[in-house]
């Protein structure tokens, strides 16, 4: 059977055999002894790794260990709530703070630490819940997820592609003036409106948006 170690858009951690091509963590085990997913996170630093790094070898799921968790693609991981890690993603993680302090207007790039409180407020409610906010869907910026009808969509390149673990299945052209629910935490897509473009999966370059 699968591990319980792949997260859709909503920050959801399900059992999937498809592989990804990102992990990440959420600051700590999140596991028991048995690779059982026992809580949501250990900390407010969720963050987005690359699966190689220097040679690292991990057997996922250790004991006392951080939680390798996976992703579809960047995207996924934004609209999750991770941002991108200091250490195997340095590159990316110095255009996302300088995307953030864009965003903020400041004089100074933040430090990782307060790049943290805010999107984990935006992504986890008072219960629990995915925290969503609406818009219109031409506004959202490239990058972003949302919910459609019960599905969560990517928008990109003027289109929303339908994820799945497998991949985007499929895409329509943007309806202007559709109202949606955004998946992606507010501070997130602030920071990809201000410039921070994620990576995204190769599917969704596939077909012809109707």
């Amino acid at each position: 059977m699968a591990l319980q170690n792949r997260v859709d858009p909503y920050g959801t951690i399900f059992r999937s055999p498809a592989r990804g091509t990102m992990m990440g963590n959420r600051g700590g085990a999140i596991h028991n002894e048995a690779r059982e997913i026992v809580r949501r996170y250990a900390s407010r630093r969720w963050i987005a790794r690359v699966l190689e790094f220097r040679g690292r070898k991990r057997a996922v799921m250790s004991p006392g260990r951080y939680t390798e968790l996976f992703f579809l693609d960047e995207a996924v991981a934004l609209a999750a709530g991770h941002r991108p890690c200091a250490e195997c993603r340095r590159e990316r993680f110095r255009a996302f703070q300088n995307a953030w302090q864009r965003w903020k207007g400041s004089a100074a790039a933040p430090g990782a630490s307060e790049m943290d409180v805010e999107p984990h407020e935006a992504r986890i409610g008072p219960r629990g819940a995915k925290v969503t906010y609406e818009a219109e869907l031409g506004s959202v910026p490239d990058g972003c997820f949302v919910e459609v009808a019960g599905s969560s969509y990517l928008v990109w390149n003027g289109a929303r592609h339908l994820w799945t673990p497998e991949g985007y299945a499929g895409k329509d052209r943007l309806r202007q003036g559709t109202a949606v629910a955004v998946l992606t935490p507010r501070p997130i897509a602030e920071c990809i409106r201000a410039g921070y473009r994620p990576a995204i999966h190769v599917s969704a370059a596939n077909g012809s948006a109707d």
